[in-house]
């Protein structure tokens, strides 16, 4: 018996006749949403407070401002499922997609990602992602420098309860607060380590 077999042995002995006993009554009586005025203004100032970049824009404006958050990308993912309108005008740069699933080592190649969030939260200026049509696997996410995210007002929520009954627990979900950091070492803020270097948010009416 290696080590694994020997801990998930030791696991089921523990829970042996568990199924069997009843299920706690939780309680669910705590605050599922806060009295909160304006969230979308709210969202945008959290964004903001975490480095992201975020933009309040009118439809007509977006495959213009998309090019601009971009940043002089040369090589841009575009995942299955992103609207048509979305797409910034072609010519710049090159429009990649996942198709199959690209490599570890192709995502490295690509720059930047456009991809759609499934709800914004204004409590914490968190985007959540449910990797559904327009969001992409995760990897896509993570890998490229620049991550450019499109979201509508109506899908922004006041606070995380909210935003838990909007999504489905069987579904992957990415919380994304801002760009990828951290303070790790002496105490140094140091962005892009484990993510996006640069998170660039645009809100639609």
């Amino acid at each position: 018996m290696n080590a694994r077999e020997a801990v998930l042995r030791r696991v089921r002995e523990a829970l042996a006749g568990t199924e069997r006993m009843p299920r706690a009554d939780i309680p669910r009586d705590y605050a599922t949403s806060r009295d909160v005025a304006d969230p979308v203004a709210l969202f945008c100032e959290r964004v903001a407070d975490y480095r992201a970049e975020i933009e309040r824009i009118g439809p007509e404006d977006l495959p213009g401002r998309i090019t601009t958050a971009l940043g002089g990308a040369e090589r841009v993912l575009t995942p299955s499922g992103l609207p048509q309108a979305w797409y910034p005008p072609a010519g710049s740069f090159e429009l990649v997609s996942d198709g199959d699933g690209l490599s570890a080592a192709e995502l490295d190649r690509v720059d930047a990602v456009v991809t759609t969030a499934v709800v914004g939260i204004a409590s914490t200026g968190t985007i959540v992602l449910d990797h559904g049509p327009g969001q992409g696997r995760r990897a896509v996410t993570l890998v490229p420098d620049v991550h450019v995210c499109v979201l509508r007002e109506s899908q922004i929520v006041d606070d995380v309860p909210a935003a838990l009954h909007r999504l489905d627990p069987a579904r992957p979900l990415t919380f994304i607060s801002g760009p990828s950091a951290t303070s790790d070492i002496e105490l140094k803020r140091v962005e892009g380590v484990h993510g996006p270097r640069t998170l660039r948010v645009l809100v639609l009416p």
